[in-house]
C-alpha cells in the first residue's frame, strides 16, 4: 500500500494520506454502521502499535487522531533501537502505513471530543459531528505540556529545550547546559546529565529549595544555582543562544533542559471514570488495563517514561491485553 493509494474500505470511504498524521477524509458512516471491536483515540506510536497488534489479530479496528503529536517539533528521535537518529514524523508514517497494511485496521482523521459508555460497549463523539461505537476503547492520548510565560521557551522546546537526557542528552554531551528546575527535579537531573557534561548550571527562577545535603552534593560536582528569575530564551529557530534574565544579564547555553506541568491531552478518560493518579497520569496495571472495565491506556498519558520507544511498548501491550478481553468475551 502506498501512501498515495485510493484505499477502499467496506462500509467506509476515505482518500489518500500524504504525511502520518494529517491523512485520510472525513469517513462517510452509514447509518447502520457496525460496532468496531476496539476504537484507538490517538493514532501515534502507543495507538499504532496497538492496532497492528490488534489489527494481526483480526479485529476491527479504528484509530481516531488529529495529527498533532506532542513530540512534532523534536527534529530526531532517539534512544529506540533500530529507529536511532530517525526522524519522529518519519517513523509514524511508516508505522502507519504498515499498520493499514492490515484490512480490518481503519483511521480516520478527526478529533474525539466525548465519550459515554452504552450497553455492550462504548460511543465516541468526534468533532466533525461522528457518532461511533466500539465494544472496547484504548486511549493513547498523550498528554498537553504547559509552557511557561517565558518569551521563545515554546519555540525551542523539544529542539535546545528538552525534557529527557535519554532521549536528547548524548547530542549535547560535553556542553554548556542549563536545568530550569528546583528541588528534588532538579537534583535529580542534574545527577544525570552530570555524566553527559561538566558544565551545568540550575536555573531555579526564584529562591532554591535543596536541602543541605543536596546543596553539598551540587557544590562538589561544580554546579551553580542561579536564583534570578527569567525573562526570555534567545534562540535561532529553536536552537538556543542566551537565556535572558529579568535583571538584564545574558548566559549564553547550548541546551536547557526543563521540567514543566502537563494536562491530559483528552479528558474523555476522566469523564468515563477512568482514574487519574496524583502526577497527573491515567491510572493503569502492568498490561495498560484503566480502572474502567473495557478501556486501556498507553503511552505519555499514561506513564512519566515519555519516549517513542516506551510508547510503542506500552502500545503493544494494550493491544494484545484489550484482544485477549475479547477473547474471552467471545470465547
Amino acid at each position: 500500500m502506498t501512501r498515495r493509494e485510493h484505499i477502499k474500505l467496506t462500509g467506509l470511504t476515505a482518500v489518500t494520506f500524504a504525511s502520518p498524521f494529517t491523512s485520510f477524509s472525513k469517513f462517510n458512516f452509514m447509518t447502520d454502521s457496525k460496532i468496531f471491536d476496539v476504537i484507538i483515540i490517538g493514532g501515534s506510536y502507543a495507538g499504532l502499535s496497538a492496532a497492528m497488534a490488534l489489527g494481526r489479530s483480526l479485529r476491527n479496528v479504528l484509530i481516531i487522531d488529529s495529527g498533532k503529536p506532542c513530540n512534532r517539533q523534536t527534529p530526531y528521535s532517539h534512544n529506540f533501537i533500530t529507529q536511532d537518529g530517525i526522524k519522529p514524523g518519519i517513523i509514524a508514517q511508516n508505522a502507519k502505513e504498515q499498520v493499514l497494511n492490515y484490512n480490518t485496521v481503519k483511521f480516520l482523521n478527526d478529533f474525539a471530543i466525548g465519550g459515554k459508555k452504552i450497553k455492550n460497549g462504548f460511543e465516541i463523539t468526534t468533532e466533525n459531528g461522528e457518532k461511533i461505537k466500539s465494544k472496547k476503547l484504548i486511549f493513547s492520548t498523550g498528554v498537553k505540556d504547559i509552557m511557561p510565560d517565558i518569551k521563545g521557551f515554546s519555540d525551542c522546546w523539544g529542539i535546545s529545550v528538552i525534557h529527557c537526557p535519554y532521549c536528547h542528552g548524548y547530542e549535547f554531551k560535553g556542553q554548556k547546559t542549563g536545568i530550569m528546575a528546583n528541588g528534588n527535579t532538579a537534583f535529580h537531573v542534574a545527577s544525570l546529565v552530570n555524566n553527559l557534561t561538566d558544565n551545568i548550571s540550575i536555573l531555579t527562577s526564584g529562591k532554591n529549595d535543596f536541602t543541605i545535603e543536596q546543596t553539598e552534593k551540587l557544590k562538589k560536582n561544580k554546579i551553580e544555582v542561579i536564583e534570578t528569575e527569567i525573562s526570555e530564551i534567545e534562540h535561532d529557530n529553536g536552537s538556543i543562544n542566551n537565556v535572558v534574565f529579568k535583571n538584564g544579564k545574558k548566559m549564553n547555553f547550548n541546551a536547557v533542559y526543563a521540567a514543566i506541568p502537563f494536562v491530559q491531552h483528552s479528558n474523555i478518560p476522566a469523564s468515563l471514570g477512568c482514574e487519574i493518579t496524583e502526577q497527573g497520569h491515567i491510572q493503569v496495571d502492568d498490561f495498560q488495563k484503566t480502572s474502567m472495565e473495557g478501556i486501556y491506556a498507553c503511552g505519555d498519558n499514561s506513564t512519566m517514561m515519555r519516549s517513542v520507544a516506551n510508547a510503542v511498548a506500552s502500545g503493544n501491550i494494550a493491544g494484545a491485553m484489550t484482544n485477549m478481553e475479547l477473547t474471552h468475551d467471545n470465547f
